[in-house]
């Protein structure tokens, strides 16, 4: 393991990376390697496989396809490497990424994704690229109908967001494309915790991989203010509200349970003049697509979502993240909030725990083994908000039912139980959700 002196000189020519890639990192603004890149570069360019942990935003990505990208300098062929992603945001980003840092070489990506025509995706792939990246349920769509595509010559195998990836989802693709792909081969895990399955599939598919942490097992970055406020159910939007208005010039991340939820709270937001914009996994592609770069490009300054948006998205300009829901799995709120105090820079998180979510909070604490602040407000000055928030949410519910809304024939909601369908609670039993 590097000493904190050694990572404070070190350089990415120092880690051995070559004169090519050294330039497309600087065009990039890496100026310096971070901890994962440190203490995983020069094993990986030994020919290593790796199981590489490390906390969100901490610089994975290069740390993979630098050496990816070096080798394949070395020795050209298409169909080089795979990364397997949980997201297509993710697998877009990351073949961006690989095509930025490999655009002086004349690197070529295709990106296999849900929700985009499989034809144009197999004519990207009759073009032979370099590196593929992709959804494992779509790379197992084209490996089995698309002809004459095939990874029999594959020499690295990457999968990000490994925890994610090896969840029920998941599983029976990558078992498949496991199948298929030669055994001889470099593999490394990325992920930013480590899970059974990750140990397991360590054991399964790995040879002697080299295991690299630089961080404790479940932890956050030390930019990154963290509080709470512990409030009743009927008041969560106002508090929503009140803490947007007081940090209106704040880039906010909004996660919530379902995906229902985001397009009402964004429709609601909006109605109280604030620009929220929704993504979840109800909406197609270009949509999800269009909402990010929107939310990037600061036409929208609040992204209400599921925990689709929570896993590796590189947003760099996120200032906050609010936990509208709490997270019923303690290691998503490690990922949600982690879009937040990227790369040394400061950011803030607050969750708004009601009387239903208090043991998913408690959880949390442990597993970040941190007693959090509570996030300061005058309660009498939020409940000044009441009656207008309460009014634009009668409002967004009336316009997402006039829109022609999932509700079936026969069935006659009242307002409190289109607000229960929309957020996925009743009466505080907490139900499993598919937050896609």
């Amino acid at each position: 393991m590097a000493t904190d002196e050694e990572k404070q000189t070190t350089t990415f020519k120092t880690l051995g990376i070559c004169d090519e890639l050294v330039d497309a990192c600087q065009k990039l603004g890496w100026t310096v390697p971070t901890p994962i890149q440190v203490e995983s570069m020069p094993s990986a360019l030994d020919g290593k496989d790796l199981i590489a942990l490390a906390q969100t935003g901490s610089g994975k990505t290069g740390a993979f396809a630098l050496p990816i990208l070096q080798e394949l300098i070395n020795s050209p062929q298409a169909f080089f490497a795979c990364v397997l992603s949980p997201t297509r945001e993710l697998a877009i980003q990351i073949a961006e990424q690989f095509q930025a840092l490999g655009s002086e070489i004349g690197v070529k990506c295709a990106v296999l994704v849900g929700g985009v025509d499989m034809v144009q995706q197999s004519i990207n792939l009759a073009k032979r690229p370099h590196v593929v990246v992709a959804t494992p349920g779509r790379l197992m769509d084209h490996l089995s109908n698309t002809k004459g595509f095939s990874l029999r010559s594959l020499k690295y195998l990457v999968l990000d967001e490994a925890d994610r990836l090896l969840n029920e989802d998941f599983e029976k693709s990558i078992d498949e494309i496991l199948n298929v792909i030669p055994r001889d081969r470099r593999t490394y895990l990325f992920s930013a915790t480590m899970t059974k399955k990750v140990k397991k599939l360590q054991r399964a598919c790995l040879r002697n991989p080299v295991k690299i942490e630089v961080a404790s097992k479940y932890s956050t970055v030390d930019t990154l203010n963290q509080q709470y406020r512990f409030l009743p159910a009927k008041y969560k939007d106002c508090y929503l509200v009140y803490i947007l208005t007081e940090k209106c010039q704040c880039t906010t991340m909004v996660f919530t349970r379902t995906c229902d939820a985001t397009q009402l709270l964004a429709l609601m937001l909006r109605n109280l003049g604030i620009r929220a914009i929704p993504i979840s996994g109800h909406m197609t592609q270009s949509k999800r697509l269009g909402a990010l770069n929107m939310f990037k490009a600061g036409e929208c300054n609040v992204l209400i979502c599921t925990d689709v948006a929570s896993r590796g998205l590189d947003i760099p300009s996120v200032d906050m993240v609010i936990n509208y829901d709490i997270p019923t799995n303690s290691k998503d709120y490690i990922h949600r909030v982690g879009r937040t105090a990227r790369a040394g820079r400061y950011g803030v998180a607050i969750s708004l725990v009601n009387q239903y979510e208090l043991e998913w909070y408690i959880q949390i604490e442990k597993l970040i083994d941190k007693k959090l602040p509570e996030f300061p407000a005058e309660e009498d000055e939020v409940l000044l908000l009441f009656e207008r928030v309460k009014e634009a949410k009668r409002l967004a519910l009336k316009k997402i039912k006039d829109g022609g809304g999932k509700k079936r024939k026969g069935e006659n909601y009242g307002e409190e139980e289109d607000i229960e369908k929309y957020f996925g609670h009743k009466g505080g039993k907490s139900k499993k959700f598919k937050a896609r």
